[in-house]
């Protein structure tokens, strides 16, 4: 029999899981409506901010209605974009620029600001703190919790100081149970409780598969002679070809950084594709190269972005709680922007919740009113006119897929009378490998281009080592019986943190996997043919430090 362990329990009025924009709006809101409330952020974060990636162009709209007065309480919102510049790369040394008037109007970044999402939630917690709040960075929510009718009742956190074996440790701490009368999950993409909870109670029924892209981020220090404070900067086309969604970014953000950036897709088809290469492909163009060369790359990262839109939201409440955020799918991919929509989610999930517990309806099945709020709200007006970007690309290929969203968004200003759909889940994307065209990438040169390895130093990544893997397989036999014939084990190469590796010992070969090298990105997650591979939690404070990212 397996040993039980004794937890100790605290009890508040909400649990929030995920310290990220949509979580801290909540718990930030929950306190501006009852400051007798008790509330709990939990974050598997060492600190917050340090799991936070984004690129990023910010849209103030959700944060003006939370803190009307934000500048004056000194956030990190100073950089106005200052101009945008979209190119379409036809070759890997040509390009024709896109001009304004054909840009899409939601991609227009006119009042907008080039931030650090890390930083700015570092602020919305200290805002959080100074309310009231409790937040708990390096605890990482392992275990959804449910009272004996199956309403969720709070979250379990991870056990620390377990070895490898399973066996604990000298050093080992059981987990809390944080007990709430609400439960919000504010995880981000693909949170593994959130997916749960929607595994658990059939949230994804009338939805279609939410899709997803990965996103890696460098952030470059240059030559201040070619930085332009407030420049936006995207592309489409090269390299990659005209059935695979994607493009880059760069962002120049204030004291000469440079946010360099690629998203891919993660319903591309060529199993030998490897988005990290992509991304280091892309920064020797020239339109990129003459920004970023003779600088200095200072940080790294990678993340999960979902797109599906409208079309993907899950229903958002179950008995006890709700999702919101990019836990759900808010996302808006015309924009390519989500902290606005997350931030309102909190604040209407905030607004729900305050409701119901100044009405003593702590124990009522279902907030609903929740739903019908987001419905209400500019939230869902976005992404509705929205709705047909992903589809359209994915059902026409990225140039007439980009000509359909200019006619959708600026003559129709997405009002068509229909709704297209994408019905096939990004992991059953891949082609055989043995029918796909191989790709040669070449050698990083360590002054422009790089090495994952070299890369995840970058993000400061550290995990316990003697831990158990928190990436396990639903079956060890996949990757080298199926994965490996059929596809080339396409982890190898869509992981941009060298997680997974096929090895040879002697005559046999070994699936690895190198899970301190692990940068929470999803990827592995979302992605692998079988659904193999699923990503749990490791011990509190554990992954990426992205502090400035």
């Amino acid at each position: 029999m397996p040993e039980v362990i004794e937890r100790e329990s605290m009890e508040f009025d909400v649990v929030i899981v995920g310290g990220g924009p949509a979580g801290l709006a909540a718990a930030c809101r929950l306190m501006q409506l009852d400051e007798s409330l008790s509330v709990v952020v939990v974050e598997k974060g060492s600190e917050i901010g340090t799991h936070i990636l984004s690129g990023n162009v910010f849209e103030p709209t959700g944060l003006n209605e939370l803190f009307p007065d934000w500048q004056e309480k000194g956030a990190p919102v100073k950089t106005a974009v200052t101009g945008d510049r979209v190119h379409y790369l036809t070759s890997k040394t040509g390009a024709m620029p896109v001009p304004g008037p054909f840009l899409p109007r939601p991609m227009h970044n006119h009042g907008n600001y080039i931030i650090s999402l890390g930083q700015l939630c570092q602020w919305m917690g200290e805002q959080a703190e100074d309310m009231g709040v409790n937040v708990f960075p390096g605890f990482a929510a392992a275990e959804v919790l449910y009272d004996d009718d199956g309403r969720v009742i709070g979250v379990a956190t991870s056990d620390m100081g377990v070895g490898k074996d399973g066996v604990q440790k000298p050093n080992f701490q059981a987990g809390y149970e944080l007990l709430g009368k609400y439960v919000i999950f504010a995880e981000g993409v693909r949170g593994n409780l959130s997916e749960q909870v929607m595994d658990k109670f059939d949230l994804r029924e009338n939805a279609d598969p939410q899709h997803y892209g990965l996103g890696i981020k460098e952030v470059w220090e240059v030559d201040p002679e070619l930085h332009e404070e407030g420049l936006v900067v995207h592309t489409v086309g090269w390299p990659l070809d005209s059935h695979t969604e994607g493009g880059g970014f760069l962002y120049h953000a204030a004291n000469n950084k440079v946010f360099a950036g690629f998203i891919i897709a993660l319903n591309y088809r060529n199993p030998h594709l490897s988005p990290f290469e992509e991304f280091q492909r892309w920064k020797r163009h020239p339109k990129i190269r003459r920004y970023l060369e003779g600088g200095k790359r200072i940080a790294y990262g990678a993340r999960a972005v979902n797109k599906g839109g409208v079309q993907s939201l899950p229903k958002l409440t179950f008995p006890g709680g709700m999702l919101i955020g990019c836990a759900a799918g808010f996302l808006n991919g015309v924009k390519i922007k989500g902290a606005h929509t997350a931030i309102k989610t909190g604040i209407l999930a905030a607004e729900s919740v305050q409701k119901a517990l100044a009405k003593g309806d702590a124990a009522a099945a279902e907030l609903s009113d929740f739903e019908e709020s987001i419905k209400a709200s500019w939230v869902y007006k976005e992404l509705y006119k929205g709705r047909n970007f992903g589809p359209g690309l994915h059902k026409l290929g990225t140039f007439w897929g980009a000509a359909f969203t200019f006619l959708d968004q600026n003559i129709f200003f997405g009002k068509l009378p229909f709704t297209w759909r994408n019905k096939e889940p990004d992991h059953e994307s891949l082609t055989k490998a043995s029918e796909a065209k191989v790709i040669e990438y070449p050698k990083p040169d360590g002054k422009l281009t790089f090495d994952r390895l070299s890369s995840v130093f970058l993000s400061s990544t550290n995990h316990e080592e003697d831990q158990p893997s928190h990436l396990r397989l639903k079956d060890d036999s996949i990757p080298l019986s199926y994965n490996l014939p059929e596809f080339g084990e396409p982890a190898q190469l869509y992981c941009p943190a060298g997680v997974y590796e096929i090895v040879e010992e002697g005559d046999e070969k070994k699936f690895q996997i190198n899970a301190v090298n692990c940068v929470h990105c999803k990827t592995c997650d979302i992605k692998d043919p079988k659904q193999n591979i699923v990503w749990t939690v490791p011990e509190g404070g554990g992954g990426p430090n992205y502090s400035n990212m």
